[in-house]
């Protein structure tokens, strides 16, 4: 009869006699379940998909486990926190500092991004030197590294006064720093680069900590056998150089964008696009290509100038050759600004068309972009060199990196189509990457944002 106990329970489903892991327990159920938040930096829903550093990082993840990726995204940080300390998930990725009052209250990976948080003003408001010198509203997420920071920094600075805010996200306070709703805030300045894009005004005052690590959060206790499986992970990005690489194509073009162009590039998207934006519309419609896209194109090639003429004879909004709006089958004055946008997506339409099909988006786009300004037979030298030099071919974060090669005799002669001024197109792409995002930041405030699913659960992407 003793044994009766045990014979039942082999008997009931989802009795374990030995106790399984949490590693063991994620891989049976077929599915990493992982909590963010919606950001920039974080994961969001790009005009190709599920984006963004953190998403990117547990789609590998969860595909180095051969699961499925189960994001969720709570209403709140706090909630964040809450749930992961409580086991209702197995992971956040979130954009998480390391601090050591967290130390206390979950188990982390290792590290993966360093950051640095910073005190941000706006322009017009005065810049302050230290904390004693705040003259305003200072107001942090709520339970943030932020808050924990500034509470402990109140011994240094007796007179610092900040409100914790359980609504709001990083990127939404930047967002009332800039419409001077309140005076200053505190974010990692990888938010920063990435919100001053559309917040020109806003400025750093300094550094309210030593750089700091990002890095994955998983329920406590003694079991680590995910958090070993993690850090093992994010080990091999390390050092194939896969992270460097993510880190670059989220940061790099965003860190090198003109402010200043910035600021004229928004009063032009109220001045100037209006005119133009049913055109844009009408030939994104026709081409398949977002109509935001074909603008950021035209604000590169003439800053939506339909009567615009460079130095080599182009001309028009979309700054098109004679050849190729004949070639295209357009017969209308370059300066008509209806034909040139169509003939500019058109001709975009055709450089995607031409590229292998083994070039996924969004890099398939970035460089259609590069043959766009370059000639395609010069991309194509660019890819065979990447190729060559046992680099892939098909990503943009790659080929980047060779098409300034063809300025350089060394490389171009043993190309096919020989020299090509390489860092333009390069410049080119990043330009209107920004562009593109700050447009569809734009657009996208036109409408109130739809709720984000309780549960988005994604068959993981190759990284």
């Amino acid at each position: 009869m003793r044994f009766l106990p045990a014979l039942v329970c082999l008997l009931v489903a989802g009795c374990d006699l030995i106790p399984r892991t949490q590693l063991e327990k994620v891989q049976d159920k077929g599915v990493l379940r992982v909590l963010t938040r919606n950001s920039g930096t974080t994961y969001y829903e790009g005009p190709y998909g599920p984006t963004g550093v953190e998403y990117d990082l547990a789609a590998g993840f969860a595909r180095h486990l051969g699961v499925r990726l189960e994001i969720r995204v709570p209403d709140t940080f706090a909630q964040i926190l809450q749930d992961i300390r409580e086991g209702d998930a197995d992971m956040a990725a979130a954009g998480l500092t390391v601090t050591d009052e967290r130390r206390r209250q979950f188990n982390f990976s290792t590290g993966y991004q360093r950051i640095t948080p910073q005190l941000v003003y706006r322009v017009g408001t005065p810049s302050p030197q230290n904390l004693g010198d705040l003259h305003g509203s200072l107001e942090v997420v709520a339970d943030s590294s932020h808050a924990e920071r500034l509470r402990a920094l109140q011994d240094e600075y007796p007179d610092l006064s900040f409100d914790e805010n359980d609504e709001l996200e990083s990127e939404q306070l930047l967002n009332l720093v800039w419409e001077q709703v309140i005076d200053y805030t505190v974010a990692d300045s990888n938010e920063v680069a990435i919100s001053r894009r559309f917040y020109p005004e806003l400025r750093v005052a300094f550094d309210i900590s030593k750089a700091e690590q990002l890095a994955w959060a998983f329920p406590p206790g003694e079991d680590l056998s995910l958090v070993d499986a993690a850090n093992s992970y994010l080990q091999s990005l390390r050092e194939n150089g896969q992270l460097d690489r993510l880190l670059e194509k989220y940061y790099t073009y965003v860190a090198d964008f003109d402010y200043v162009g910035t600021r004229r590039y928004m009063q032009h998207i109220e001045q100037r696009l209006p005119e133009f934006r049913a055109m844009f519309e009408q030939a994104g419609k026709e081409t398949g290509i977002d109509w935001r896209l074909l603008a950021a194109i035209g604000y590169q090639e003439s800053h939506w100038n339909p009567k615009a003429v460079s130095p080599t004879g182009v001309r028009g909004l979309m700054m098109l050759t004679q050849d190729t709006m004949k070639d295209l089958g357009i017969d209308a004055s370059r300066h008509d600004a209806q034909s040139s946008i169509e003939g500019g997506a058109r001709y975009i339409a055709q450089v995607k068309q031409r590229l292998p099909k083994r070039i996924k988006e969004p890099a398939r786009t970035w460089m259609a972009l590069a043959g766009y300004n370059i000639g395609y037979g010069h991309l194509e030298d660019a890819r065979k060199l990447a190729q060559e030099d046992g680099a892939d071919p098909n990503k943009w974060i790659e080929v980047k990196k060779y098409l300034p090669r063809l300025s350089q005799k060394k490389w171009y002669k043993k190309t096919r189509h020989g020299y090509a001024r390489g860092n333009e197109p390069v410049r080119y792409v990043e330009n209107i990457r920004s562009y593109y995002d700050i447009l569809m930041w734009v657009t996208e405030r036109e409408h109130p944002p739809r709720p984000p699913s309780p549960a988005l659960t994604i068959q993981s992407p190759a990284l």
